[in-house]
């Protein structure tokens, strides 16, 4: 008994700081409604404005100073199968796309993400999330390589409502997540990275740079890596 004792010291110790860490856990959606309102009635007038610096810098400091460090909530969406998945069910960092059929992407950007994801699909889970039915997202699904999961969520479908408001219609799309381990928010970034009149092989290297700037930075732990010396090997 008497060797047991610093044990239990030690779990009483360390308990109390554990269970604090957890009640000031602030989750996205707690985030969101903080932070939010504002940033919409200043973003508004901007974009009246047309001054887009303006507004691009608006969501910096909203994604920088109400976002980041906020852990993502459990949200459920729909694998190609038609089964559930909870976002919690990835154990990896996590670089989460949310996307839609109808968006106009660069020539070089799925090679660019289908190249990353063979590098790295041991450190880090790719997800991308459709908003559209299963049988697009199916189609779509079909230019991705294996390493990256599909997913989807049919916004008809009322159950898909709060990750609907929450995911797609807060921030808008493309919107870019990258996630610890724990699903705690690292950086959000939102937009296609270039014009659409770049080559292929312009586009495939900015694309490219772009994800594996933030994967480098954010999602790849102690490992350190030059974001300028990456070899770029179009296959």
């Amino acid at each position: 008994m008497i060797k047991l004792l610093p044990l239990f010291s030690l779990f009483f110790l360390v308990s109390p700081t554990f269970a604090q860490e957890e009640e000031n856990k602030i989750f996205f959606t707690d985030a969101l409604a903080m932070h939010l309102p504002k940033y919409d009635s200043s973003a508004e007038k901007a974009y009246y404005y047309r001054d887009y610096k303006k507004a691009n810098r608006l969501f910096d400091s909203l994604v920088a100073y109400g976002l980041n460090g906020s852990y993502m909530d459990d949200f459920k969406f729909k694998q190609l199968n038609s089964k559930e998945i909870s976002l919690y069910d990835f154990k990896k960092p996590t670089y989460l796309i949310t996307y839609a059929s109808w968006c106009v992407g660069t020539e070089g950007e799925i090679p660019a993400i289908n190249e990353l994801a063979n590098k790295y699909s041991e450190e880090i889970d790719f997800v991308i999330l459709f908003w559209d039915d299963q049988r697009t997202t199916k189609k779509m699904a079909k230019s991705y390589n294996k390493n990256i999961r599909i997913l989807y969520v049919n916004e008809l479908n009322n159950r898909g409502a709060h990750v609907v408001s929450q995911l797609k219609h807060s921030l808008g799309l493309p919107t870019t997540f990258l996630l610890d381990k724990d699903k705690k928010i690292l950086d959000i970034r939102r937009g296609v990275t270039h014009a659409l009149n770049k080559s292929f092989e312009e586009s495939f290297d900015l694309n490219y740079n772009s994800i594996f700037d933030g994967i480098a930075n954010h999602l790849l732990g102690d490992k350190k890596y030059n974001t300028n010396q990456e070899t770029v090997a179009i296959n």
